[in-house]
Order: C-alpha cells, then sequence, then structure tokens
C-alpha cells in the first residue's frame, strides 16, 4: 500500500491523503483486516494491529521504493552496535542553463551532469540532500535567478542517482508562493522521497522527518531536522505561518531547532541530524552569528550532526564542543553547492565551482550512545562543459573544459574552506547496515485559517 497524492480542484487547491494502517498483504482485503484485528487474529506470528501499526515504513532503493512491512521480532537485540553511513551534498540549484544542460539529448535528464557520482550516493545507508528551490506549480514553466523553480522531472532525477530525501527550508522556497511548496512536496511523496522544513500543516511543520535503519533485529531511528534564516524577503503565507521552518539568524535564535530535537529525542529518535541554511552567501568563513547558532545547537546535547548550506561555497568541518554526551558535534558549517551554474566566471568567486559530499559514519551502541565520524570529499562542475560534476580528485589532470591548473587551484581552495579537523576520503562509502525505511511524516490535520480544503479521500490501493 502508500500514500496517495489527491487534487481535489482544478486549480490545485490541495490536500495530501496519508493512507494510514493499510497492510501489504495480498491476500486480506482491507475489510477482511478489520474484521482480523476485530476479533485478534495474527498473521504469521504477528498480531494484525502491529502490522498495521508499522505500515507507515517504506523501503529505500535505488530503483524504486516500495512499502514494506516491518513488524520488529519479538527477540532479543544483538550485543553489538549498528553502524550505518550518511551521506550529504550542498545545494541543488537548478539555474536556467543547468536545466539546458540536462535537455540537450531532447528528453531532461540529469544522468550525463552528475552520473559520475552515482557510486558515492547510492552506495550509503542514507543520502540526503538539499532542494534550494520549489519545483515549478502545474501550469507554470521552470525558471532561474533570482526567482526559482525547478523541473518536476528533478525529484524523479534524484531519487534515481540515489536520493533518500531532501531538506526543503531555504531562503528561495517561497518564490513561487504556496503553490510552490505544494508542488515540492508532491514531486518528493510521488517518488516517496524524505522532505522537511516546509510543510502543509502546522501538525506536519511540528515533525521531523524520520528514518529507520535496519540491522539484524534492532532499528535505529533517525530523525532529519531542516531549518532556513529567512525567505529572501518575500512573505511566507500569511494564514500559513508554518510552511517553513525560519529561525532568526541575527539572534542567532536557536530555540525552535532545539524544541524540535527535544521533541525527537522524546519520541525516541536515537539519532538526530540539522540541516541548516544560513547565513552569507560566498563566504568561506562562518558568520560570528553563525558559530553562535550552532554553537547553541551543540550545546543543547541533543543534535548528532548539523549541515549547513546557503553559502554557495565550502565552509569549515569542525567538531564542537557539547553534543550528545558532552562527547562533542560534528558540524559541516557549509557544503557549497552540489550542482549549479556558479563559478568565478559567473560569480566572481571560483569557490562556487565547488563543493563537499559529507560522508558521516553513525555508531548506535546498545546502550543508545552515538559516536560519529565524518570525512569529506571534493567535487566541482565543468561549468561550460556541460554542467559535467565530478570528484575532485579523480581529476588531477584535467577533465573537459578544466585544465589541471584550474583543478589544482579550485581543490587547494577546497582544503583551505574545509579546514584539517575532517579527513579527507576519496572512495565511495559502503553499506553497513542491512537496509533503510522512509517514514511518512504526521498526516493532514485541519488548521484553523488555512485555505486547504478538507483532507481528501484516496482509495486504497499502489499508487502507480
Amino acid at each position: 500500500m502508500a500514500r496517495h497524492t489527491h487534487r481535489s480542484t482544478p486549480t490545485h487547491t490541495h490536500g495530501r491523503a496519508r493512507i494510514r494502517r493499510a497492510v501489504a498483504i495480498a491476500s486480506i482485503t482491507i475489510g477482511g483486516l478489520a474484521v482480523l484485528a476485530a476479533i485478534g487474529a495474527t498473521v504469521a506470528g504477528v498480531s494484525v494491529s502491529d502490522l498495521t501499526d508499522k505500515i507507515d515504513s517504506y523501503r529505500l532503493t535505488a530503483i524504486a521504493p516500495h512499502v514494506f512491512v516491518t513488524p520488529e521480532p519479538p527477540v532479543e537485540e544483538p550485543d553489538g552496535p549498528v553502524s550505518f553511513t550518511l551521506v550529504a551534498a550542498g545545494d541543488v540549484l537548478p539555474h536556467g542553463s543547468v536545466v539546458t544542460d540536462a535537455k540537450r539529448t531532447g528528453t531532461f535528464t540529469m544522468q550525463p551532469l552528475w552520473g559520475e557520482l552515482d557510486p558515492w550516493v547510492s552506495a550509503a545507508d542514507l543520502a540526503i540532500c538539499h532542494m534550494e528551490v520549489p519545483v515549478a506549480p502545474p501550469g507554470t514553466n521552470p525558471s532561474g535567478f533570482p526567482i526559482f523553480s525547478a523541473p518536476p522531472e528533478l525529484v524523479p532525477a534524484l531519487r534515481a542517482q540515489g536520493w533518500d530525501g531532501c531538506s526543503t527550508a531555504s531562503n528561495h522556497m517561497v518564490d513561487k508562493g504556496w503553490a510552490g511548496i505544494v508542488a515540492t512536496l508532491d514531486a518528493f511523496d510521488a517518488q516517496r522521497m524524505g522532505a522537511v522544513g516546509t510543510s502543509l500543516s502546522a501538525e506536519e511543520s511540528s515533525q521531523p522527518q524520520l528514518y529507520k535503519v535496519q540491522a539484524g533485529h534492532r532499528y535505529i531511528t533517525v530523525a532529519h531536522l531542516s531549518w532556513a534564516y529567512g525567505t529572501n524577503g518575500l512573505p511566507v503565507p500569511s494564514d500559513k505561518p508554518w510552511s517553513v521552518n525560519t529561525f532568526n539568524s541575527a539572534a542567532a535564535d536557536a530555540s525552535g531547532i532545539i524544541a524540535q530535537a527535544q521533541a525527537a529525542r522524546d519520541n525516541g529518535a536515537d539519532v538526530v541530524i540539522a540541516s541548516i541554511h544560513c547565513c552569507t552567501e560566498y563566504q568561506t568563513q562562518p558568520t560570528a552569528a553563525q558559530r553562535a547558532l550552532i554553537q547553541k545547537i551543540a550545546d543543547s546535547g541533543l543534535v548528532d550532526l548539523v549541515i549547513g548550506h546557503h553559502a554557495h561555497v565550502p565552509q569549515p568541518i569542525e567538531k564542537l564542543a557539547g553534543g550528545p554526551g558532552g562527547e562533542g558535534m560534528w558540524a559541516a558549517f557549509g557544503l557549497g553547492n552540489y550542482i549549479s551554474n556558479q563559478d568565478y566566471s559567473t560569480v566572481k568567486h571560483t569557490e562556487t565551482a565547488s563543493g563537499v559530499l559529507l560522508t558521516a559514519t553513525f555508531t548506535v551502541e546498545v546502550d543508545g550512545s552515538v559516536h560519529v565520524g565524518v570525512e569529506w570529499t571534493g567535487v566541482t562542475v565543468d561549468r561550460t562543459g556541460g554542467h559535467t560534476l565530478h570528484v575532485i580528485s579523480d581529476i588531477p589532470g584535467g577533465v573537459g573544459n578544466l585544465t589541471a591548473a584550474e583543478v589544482a587551484k579550485r581543490y587547494d581552495l577546497l582544503r583551505a574552506a574545509v579546514g584539517t579537523q575532517a579527513p579527507e576520503r576519496t572512495t565511495p562509502p559502503t553499506p553497513l547496515a542491512d537496509a533503510a525505511f522512509w517514514i511518512e511524516r504526521t498526516p493532514w490535520v485541519a488548521t484553523p485559517g488555512s485555505s486547504r480544503p478538507e483532507a481528501p479521500e484516496g482509495p486504497l490501493g499502489p499508487t502507480q
């Protein structure tokens, strides 16, 4: 079974119907489940109520996710720890020329642009991207700077590369207003990808994006948060202030982030990751407010890893004091760009042509303590060579329109920006867990003042 996206009117006033408490067992009908549940029946030794409680999870695969019933067997957990890898990337920023190159074969495809990085993304247990811009609403064309909207095909392309979810809180996320927020979340829903930082209800905005990592009979809950410093002066819909998670960067106000991290812990999260979109563009050194904000997050002891965005240039990766158990917290202040049209010739900052793939390895002990190790990998774009992405350590002699001298210059700038605390990684990660699952966020709840219709009804059954 799967949740459905349903538009109730031709004008696309929207509500996402969440299909809850359904079980993917072909021989049992929905009515049959109700009967079985009423008499306390079991299926394969697991109670129907347990099965229905666990239906809202989707196995993450590089090809296509599917609903997967994951009843946890009533056996003792293994004595050993659980480890898993997470890969995160910088800003997905589809300027018009990037879209043009993606369409040069006549059909939109990102494979010629970023295909070289497929092994780095698909091999991780979890892969988290940052969607900088909204998806173009139905009936509109994609657009570039300064008011962005991405082709709807971009989200399936992210899924095809192996990304499991994205943070969506950014300064551009209301570029197309409420319709853009809806279109973006629709696109991620259709691919069964996680998305957090924007929401379609107040209830949903209070929830992190959850993932489950499975190793043997243990299930590790990973909570992903996403917050942005603002929306470029464009208004968040006044009757939907919850639609984008924002904070006051000038005041280094981390209270909302910390409160959501605390709620995630209270609800059983083993690992908490925060994506923070802040603060000053084209500056490799974090601002004082940026450092103060992230240090407050570290001091809370609630967050295991901070992933930074927005600057469009790489920034330091450092282990800060604080963190869960006082063991410190790794913070990647800014991962730069993943895909964009930026380099020295367009914005006068060479560093914008490169970004960082962050590989984090988490080990969760049986007692719940978490250890985190991070590594970085430089990536760079050949803007005039079709916007092709390359792992920078793989191209010392140059490639396409990038000379060896240009690659060396970019590499030196990357190293200087990232710093020396985290080691560099030059080979793709390997999966350490058995499986990972995406867990849907809270179902739609009517919100006073919302212009959305009543929660639509959708048929039970698989989404095509």
